[in-house]
């Protein structure tokens, strides 16, 4: 989560060891109070898929499952992972209460547990763009996709409001040297990268998702205690450094925010992708 470098990595890199603690940051605080507020993001994403029921779905670090659950409610299914256990348990919670039948298991995204082919459908929303080996990930979705069926991806732009929040954020926690940053996968050409060698068909549309909080303070107040990243980054700093930091994040909010009142109301650009895999 923490890897907001452009470019190509020139050194070797400890995937494993990043790994380790982007699971760390994702497992502290409580994503879900963040994520259950970007379900409009799955359930369009399930439209630009054009799911069928019965088709097999699986949702690729789903998070606290808004992707599974839309796929879910269009009568497919949806078998749905994460490397994160807790944010699992939050998607199952979610679909015992809507009664929703959704297979839910622990799985890292560059070494998904399935059969080549197995999966009409495999999607992931703010999620499989973090990973540390991108072509190792990439290349998972592609195995586990039967040919003809379809990728669909939500990621957060360069040049968007997430994108500028992780560069912020890096300026005080500097990612690992030489990592290609998560924001890339919301680029047209670091997706023909990933997915064009493979014969795929790639379509996009840049969307907006909009963040609607109370206030700038109450922003704040949640992506610093909720968002393991943000949380991360605030404790690793002296008192200063945190002061600094909430001065930067507050100037970003303003920047964005377009509610002309007291409350936020923050567009951040995601690129919404349908990767279409060849026949044969």
């Amino acid at each position: 989560m923490s890897a907001m470098l452009q470019g190509s990595a020139v050194q070797k890199i400890d995937h494993e060891a990043i790994k380790l603690r982007q699971h760390g940051a994702w497992s502290s605080g409580d994503y879900a109070v963040v994520g259950t507020t970007l379900q409009i993001v799955g359930e369009r994403l399930c439209e630009a898929l054009d799911l069928r029921g019965g088709q097999a779905v699986l949702d690729v670090a789903a998070g606290n499952g808004n992707a599974s659950l839309a796929a879910a409610r269009r009568w497919c299914d949806v078998t749905s992972t994460d490397y994160v256990a807790t944010l699992l348990e939050r998607g199952r919670e979610r679909a015992v209460a809507e009664h929703l039948d959704i297979v839910f298991r622990e799985a890292d995204a560059e070494a998904l547990p399935f059969a080549d082919g197995q999966f009409d459908a495999v999607m992931s929303t703010f999620g499989v763009m973090f990973t540390p080996d991108q072509e190792r990930a990439a290349a998972e979705l592609l195995r586990v996709c039967r040919h003809g069926g379809k990728i669909g991806l939500a990621n957060w732009t360069p040049d968007g409001f997430i994108g500028h929040l992780f560069r912020t954020i890096g300026t005080y926690v500097p990612p690992a040297p030489g990592l290609r940053s998560p924001a890339l996968w919301g680029t047209e050409q670091r997706l023909a990268e990933l997915f064009g060698s493979a014969g795929a068909a790639i379509q996009t549309r840049r969307r907006d998702f909009v963040f609607r909080y109370r206030s700038p303070d109450h922003w704040l107040q949640v992506f610093s205690g909720y968002y393991g990243p943000v949380l991360k980054v605030f404790g690793a700093l002296d008192e200063p450094a945190r002061a600094a930091l909430t001065r930067d994040l507050m100037a970003l909010v303003e920047q964005f925010n377009r509610s002309g009142d007291s409350t936020v109301v923050v567009p951040s650009s995601y690129l919404e992708v349908v990767v279409t895999r060849a026949l044969n």
